[in-house]
């Protein structure tokens, strides 16, 4: 632990905004890399993105650049983006399709499996085997990659096993891009999560999200003593009973939360009317008021499964005050545009909702970059999510992985 990082968390106060230089300080970004982004399993892109073999996709977090393809056989495998020759860079477009990858420098050739199948001149004591790709930790989860930069990736398959379930009702697997947003904020990666865990701000700023999204603090947060409200649980049990794996479960620790949760009365899905956006539904979710699966999985992404679409989140850090989100809406990959769904009305509410979500994370750093910042107390009734997601990150930071995931 670096001395930053132990006087940031010396200084904190349970209960409160991190101090300053949690959201400003280089050497703490840094620490925030190397600690959670290079050991943590790393939501990275739908599988659906990756249809056939021989597509790709390429991602940085860092310093490590990434190739994310899918091979021969099918399988979806992931490589460092760096030649074993003299290290270029292979994969130089964010995607595209290629029957091999080939190295633009020097032209040395590897299968999509990564092994080294073609290298000139180098001799005949060469051996090929030796100088296959490096390979990145890869695990497809219900049509969701992730990845893992670690040379040991922690456990996934108790995720794994926790998500499926919930996660098999949208058929992710069969989905298509219907469209894709990449935005930065110049805001640090914790204040885009802290204002996500929470909707204390959204009537404020969310007017076209407000028409569908409950502003009811339990629906975004966790009780502070771990239990579901009556209201909630009502509605979980009425969907388990109909075979919707919906009820609301958080990971020891906190990494990860499931829940299948109401929007507001009368309304299906995130549209300006609130009636679905697509009339072919991807998934199997045969209860049109059954509402969002919201999960979320620090430290890269949140995701909303609805009955006729998904929306799925993807947060990049890229400096110490900017932060990459990528959004991507999933329909049915038989769904025609302009038949069974119009763009607009699919995306206009989040585009909105990430737009706004923008200015309130890069006002709220332009304000703590102040040196007069003094990090202030969180509403235990309305930010029970954002204390959640503080007490996880500088559980991780501190080492300390099963700190308490409630209020204190």
């Amino acid at each position: 632990m670096t001395l930053q990082v132990s006087q940031m968390l010396a200084e904190r106060v349970p209960g409160h905004a991190l101090p300053r230089a949690a959201y400003t300080d280089a050497s703490i970004f840094q620490a925030d890399l190397q600690t959670i982004f290079y050991r943590q399993w790393l939501f990275v892109a739908p599988a659906c993105e990756l249809p056939k073999p021989g597509n790709y996709i390429t991602h940085q977090v860092g310093e490590y650049r990434v190739i994310v393809v899918r091979g021969a056989d099918g399988e979806i495998r992931a490589f460092h983006n760096s030649c074993r020759h003299r290290g270029s860079v292979l994969c130089t477009k964010a995607k595209g399709s290629s029957p091999k990858l080939v190295c633009p420098y020097h032209q040395w050739t590897y299968e999509l499996d990564g092994r080294l199948l073609w290298a000139k001149d180098m001799g005949a004591d060469f051996d090929a085997s030796k100088h296959g790709l490096k390979t990145v930790h890869c695990r497809n989860l219900a049509g969701m990659i992730y990845i893992c930069l670690a040379d040991e990736a922690p456990d996934f398959d108790t995720f794994a096993d926790q998500a499926r379930p919930y996660l098999e009702h949208h058929d992710l697997e069969n989905a298509k891009v219907a469209f894709e947003s990449s935005i930065v904020e110049n805001g640090n990666w914790k204040l885009v999560w802290e204002n996500n865990r929470e909707c204390y701000h959204c009537a404020g700023n969310h007017p076209s999200l407000c028409r569908t999204y409950p502003e009811d603090p339990s629906i975004t947060g966790v009780e502070e003593d771990g239990s579901v409200p009556e209201r909630l649980q009502n509605h979980f049990d009425r969907l388990e009973s109909a075979g919707i794996t919906s009820q609301f479960h958080i990971a020891q620790g906190g990494q990860y939360r499931l829940a299948r949760v109401p929007l507001n009365m009368g309304t299906k899905s995130y549209t300006m009317d609130g009636e679905f956006a697509v009339k072919r539904k991807l998934g199997n979710v045969g209860v049109d008021d059954a509402g969002p699966l919201l999960k979320f999985h620090y430290p890269t992404t949140w995701n909303h499964f609805l009955p006729d679409h998904s929306i799925v989140f993807r947060v990049t850090p890229i400096s110490p005050t900017e932060t990459q989100v990528t959004t991507k809406w999933l329909v049915h990959k038989d769904a025609v545009e302009g038949v069974d769904y119009d763009l607009n009305r699919l995306t206009e509410v989040w585009m909105h909702t990430n737009d706004e979500d923008r200015e309130v994370v890069e006002n709220n750093q332009a304000g703590i970059n102040s040196p007069a910042f003094v990090p202030g107390p969180y509403s235990a009734i309305q930010e029970s999510g954002v204390i959640q997601f503080v007490d996880w990150y500088c559980g991780q930071m501190s080492g300390d992985t099963e700190m308490k995931i409630a209020a204190e």
